[in-house]
């Protein structure tokens, strides 16, 4: 038999001869506890051991702040995308006439409209116009996107009817236009004023083709909070688009509101709501979701999540192998206790659960205090930032580059699980190799110069 095996004998007949102590005993906490406590000639392991500590406890919670922000980044972008416009919208074919143009309208707007309507889960289907025209007052001058909408189809659109600044009232919108608020400040207008629009090549004279020019007044300003909302697009009601783009008694596209916008697909990966509302709009009809306008910006940001996660992860790896060094050098420093333990009828194992408590308690301890900071941090994120973008002089986050006004955070519980578990999961795993080293020291060696 070899020596090994008649160690691991050995321990079993102790054990039994205890009574079988259970793992993880008390007297196992007790030890383990008493290794933790740092002395001042064992100043160096406490140190390492501290750093580890700190380590794990700001990687985790760098890592739940980290994904929160980018979880809120990509649920309020969505919920802007959602609430100042249709989910879906469906187009006409264009059609080329025998002069060459090509005519994209829909005459029977309303039964469309009707119809899609009628599909299980739409909430709301209007007809609507839309065109880029020219828009200025005085010398000021901006382009635009006009969006032409019965008014009780845009008191449907959450960040328009109720937005985060507006002045004016959108039921005054019967005689007069919309501006989004970087548009209204670029042309420096108020409600009240007279705002030129400018159609090119939108008016027949006996010259040829001329630009169609009519004054509307100002009557509502609103903020949606993103940047390319409020500085570009211009809203009047249906009728009166109807005339000013000489569409006759048609329409442009038919937008589609859903109950449940994330069951739509896009034209790459259809699903059975695309399905229903295609068979809904008949023949010559094409489909648009808002997963076909932002569904890229949107998988990028899934992607970067995923990403950022797993480069996160290794700084966490990092301040979990801090607990390898101060383990290391704690069982240096024990290499005596260790041996008389052994003498005093501790098994191997004993000794492995002991060690295994001292670095599980960091990585326990860490992560509990990372998950705390990680937590604490994303709710008070916004008083945190504000003092941040004073120190740093503003302009940190500007607006007209992320689409945002306010700095998001959104803090998912699978998120902190995730976190907290991977910083458990590797604490514990990496301390049973210094634990098994501690284990398989022979109490003889241990004491030889003693």
């Amino acid at each position: 038999m070899s020596d090994a095996a008649g160690d691991r004998d050995t321990d079993r007949g102790r054990d039994r001869g205890r009574g079988g102590s259970a793992p993880f005993a008390p007297h196992e906490w007790q030890i383990a506890w008493r290794y933790m406590r740092a002395r001042r000639r064992e100043g160096g392991i406490s140190v390492i051991v501290w750093y580890a500590l700190v380590g794990i406890a700001l990687a985790v919670g760098t890592l739940i702040v980290v994904m929160a922000v980018m979880v809120g980044f990509r649920a309020e972008f969505t919920d802007r995308i959602l609430g100042a416009e249709g989910h879906a919208r469906i187009y006409p074919i264009p059609v080329v006439q025998d002069d060459g143009r090509r005519v994209s309208a829909i005459d029977d707007y309303d039964a469309l409209a009707e119809r899609i309507a009628a599909v299980p889960g739409v909430i709301r289907a209007a007809p609507m116009i839309e065109a880029q025209v020219l828009v200025s007052r005085g010398s000021a001058n901006s382009g635009a996107v006009v969006r032409g909408m019965r008014i009780s189809d845009l008191q449907d659109l959450p960040y328009v009817a109720h937005p985060e600044l507006s002045e004016g009232s959108l039921e005054d919108l019967t005689h007069g236009i919309a501006l989004g608020e970087g548009v209204a400040r670029e042309l420096g207008a108020y409600v009240g004023d007279m705002i030129t629009m400018i159609l090119p090549g939108g008016q027949a004279t006996p010259f040829g083709m001329a630009p169609k020019i009519k004054t509307f007044e100002l009557v509502y300003v609103f903020r949606v909070g993103r940047a390319d909302v409020d500085r570009s697009r211009v809203y009047m009601t249906f009728e009166a688009a109807q005339d000013y783009f000489n569409k006759g008694d048609t329409a442009d596209q038919v937008e589609a509101l859903m109950a449940h916008p994330d069951l739509l697909g896009s034209r790459a990966n259809p699903t059975e709501a695309d399905a229903a509302l295609i068979r809904a709009a008949g023949h010559n009809r094409v489909l648009w979701t808002w997963k076909d306008a932002n569904g890229a910006f949107l998988s990028a940001l899934d992607v970067e999540r995923a990403v950022m996660f797993m480069i996160l992860s290794l700084v966490v790896v990092i301040a979990a192998l801090n607990i390898i060094s101060g383990l290391v050098m704690l069982v240096k420093n024990k290499g005596r206790d260790i041996g008389i333990l052994r003498t005093m009828g501790l098994t191997q194992g004993a000794v492995m659960r002991i060690f295994f408590l001292c670095g599980a308690g960091i990585g326990t301890l860490g992560t509990a205090i990372g998950v705390g900071l990680g937590i604490l941090f994303v709710i008070y994120i916004d008083p945190i930032f504000d003092v941040v973008n004073f120190l740093a002089g503003g302009g940190i986050w500007n607006p007209e580059i992320r689409m945002l006004t306010e700095f998001p955070a959104e803090l998912r519980w699978q998120d902190v699980a995730a976190s907290a578990g991977l910083a458990l999961a590797l604490s514990y795993g990496i301390t049973l190799f210094p634990a098994r080293r501690a284990a398989r020291l022979d109490p003889v060696e241990a004491l030889r110069y003693e």
